[in-house]
């Protein structure tokens, strides 16, 4: 044996016992979780997540949670999640719709009734394999749909009927045709903007009200800027957790089963938490001299009426965006029986 030969052997040796002394549960890769609110429903959930998969992974994984847009707004956070910057977000629908088209059907009015009532439409087995598609091509996928809340705008001036919206100037969670038509109908001016934008723009006047949730309505206290909170009849929120594919494949098969076993575990929270929840921010809200308006069966019917033809009008125009809405509406009626 020569000497390189030699050498090459005791590096070889040397290396093998580092690695060795490595405890087993040394940390390989960090999961970086980016969200625009805080104290929510996507909190817990990705708070829930974190404890299940550093626990399970023997800390082979670290999560980091960057609530209140710390890893910057929606728009650049849905890019980082695309190139692999960020390995998962929750994001305003409207916001992924810019990356991947289909997700708008989830935005579409009169399609859901309720919270419960999305839910199970959306843990269809049948719906979920049609999402698990959504995005694939654009190197994202979907960890959970996250229906986060009635849809509510929030307005200085009081939104009681639809001759309300004429001229608002309205801020909406993306600038998709989905969020932009329907608003317009009514007489809105539709204003697309990050929700980290939103609350100087509402202090100043430079937009009239906004579209978005409770949650983050009293987390950010926008009780202090406009007091009216009026209900969007038939029409939920959609916050979806997206996560980059190649960072899920590069955990391997036993972590990945890891992360996506949790995180269908932690969506429990999206049912009866969350929805205790809402109503909990809902008291808040009163507590702090809001107001929470529900329009009536009338003027919701006729809301629901006006605003449908458009948002099928717009998920019409793309094949693909038509079969998973229609695919929905069947799953709607299905799971209201």
């Amino acid at each position: 044996m020569n000497a390189t030969s030699r050498r090459s052997i005791v590096a070889g040796l040397v290396a093998g016992s580092l690695l060795s002394a490595l405890p087993a549960g040394a940390q390989q890769f960090t999961m970086k979780l980016s969200m625009p609110t805080i104290n929510d429903v996507t909190y817990e959930y990705f708070k829930q997540m974190k404890a299940g998969i550093e626990q399970r992974s023997g800390g082979r994984i670290k999560v980091d949670i960057y609530p209140s847009n710390q890893l910057g707004q929606l728009p650049a956070v849905v890019e980082g999640v695309a190139l692999g910057t960020i390995e998962a977000a929750a994001s305003a629908n409207g916001f992924w719709v810019s990356l991947e088209p289909r997700f708008q059907v989830l935005d579409a009015p009169g399609l859901f009734d309720d919270l419960i009532h999305g839910n199970k439409m959306l843990n269809d087995p049948g719906i979920r394999a049609r999402m698990a598609t959504w995005g694939v091509d654009k190197g994202v996928e979907i960890l959970t749909p996250g229906l986060y809340s009635p849809l509510m705008i929030l307005s200085h001036k009081a939104i009681r009927t639809i001759g309300d919206f004429q001229g608002q100037k309205i801020r909406t969670q993306g600038g998709a045709p989905i969020q932009v038509e329907p608003l317009k109908k009514t007489g809105a001016i539709p204003v697309s903007l990050p929700l980290g934008e939103a609350l100087p723009a509402m202090q100043n006047k430079t937009i009239d009200g906004m579209v978005g949730a409770a949650a983050p309505y009293v987390a950010f206290k926008y009780y202090d800027i406009a007091k009216p909170m009026t209900f969007l009849p038939a029409t939920l929120f959609a916050a979806p957790v997206v996560a980059n594919r190649q960072f899920m494949k590069s955990l391997g098969p036993e972590l990945e089963k890891i992360v996506r076993e949790e995180s269908a575990k932690a969506e429990v929270l999206f049912s009866d938490y969350n929805i205790a929840d809402i109503k909990a921010k809902e008291e808040i809200w009163r507590k702090n001299g809001g107001e929470v308006i529900t329009m009536s069966p009338e003027e919701s019917k006729r809301y629901v009426d006006m605003v449908s033809p458009v948002a099928a009008s717009i998920l019409s125009a793309n094949p693909k965006v038509k079969d998973d809405y229609e695919a929905l509406l069947a799953a709607a009626k299905k799971y209201r029986q």
